[in-house]
């Protein structure tokens, strides 16, 4: 049953957004200190190809200050296009649903 959920997931979307969230790890591992960040960012493209077979579990630990500066500029270069496109996908099948 994974297997089918990921297979239709792949088919109606996941693939871009996977394919986002490469070329975001790509554009935070040009920089030395974006290189942690870009290999998390790999590992949500991995759970946004797979994610019936994946597991998000919380780290309740603090990541210091170089992580404010980080996320602002992810936001810049991967989250606010991924976002929009999470948003285009949920209306697109939202409509397919009325």
């Amino acid at each position: 049953m994974k297997t089918l959920g990921n297979v239709i997931w792949i088919v109606f979307g996941g693939i871009f957004i996977a394919i986002e969230y490469v070329i975001a790890s790509i554009g935070l591992m040009i920089t030395i200190i974006g290189i942690p960040f870009g290999l998390q960012s790999l590992k949500l493209a991995e759970m946004a190809l797979l994610p019936f077979d994946k597991k998000a579990v919380s780290n309740k630990t603090t990541s210091g200050c170089l992580a404010l500066i980080m996320n602002v500029i992810w936001f810049f270069i991967g989250g606010l296009p991924i976002a929009l496109t999470h948003m285009f996908f949920g209306v697109l099948f939202y409509i397919t649903i009325i």
